[in-house]
């Protein structure tokens, strides 16, 4: 899927993935992005924040997603909660695409504690701009949900 200038991106973090979700707003800045918070680098719970990005994509109010924490995993687990999400961490740009490619992510989760901004950056460009090979991949996918 390019990336269009009518994509709609939700985007959240909580207090460690802060920084780089603002680097990444303005890097996506051509884009129509909604910030679901933090706003601050206070010390916040990553629920509060993963939720309603991935409610957002659910809902098909928006196409994609970012979540930012620590780890990534924190915010993975919690959007993974909602039927239609398949939010996947990311470290390094070849995981991107493949959650892409294979898996139909459509949230992607970057651990900011283990990545550099000029990596989140490729990774969530990769992220927007690899397509879904469905396939064999889409039988795959439509076993996912409970």
């Amino acid at each position: 899927m390019p990336l269009e200038d009518k994509l709609k991106i939700a985007i959240g973090a909580d207090h460690a993935g802060f920084e780089y979700k603002e680097i990444l707003k303005d890097f996506l800045s051509n884009y129509e992005v909604k910030d679901f918070g933090t706003h601050t680098a206070e010390s916040v719970d990553y629920p509060d924040f993963a939720h309603p990005v991935a409610s957002a994509v659910e809902s098909g109010e928006f196409d994609f997603g970012i979540l930012v924490c620590g780890s990534a995993n924190g915010v993975a687990i919690t959007a993974n909660k909602h039927q239609k999400i398949r939010a996947a961490i990311c470290w390094e740009n070849e995981l991107a695409a493949l959650c892409r490619q294979h898996n139909n992510a459509n949230i992607i989760c970057i651990p900011a504690r283990f990545v550099s901004t000029d990596a989140a950056k490729a990774m969530t460009t990769t992220f927007l701009t690899t397509a879904f090979e469905g396939g064999r991949h889409q039988n795959r996918v439509n076993k996912i949900s409970c």
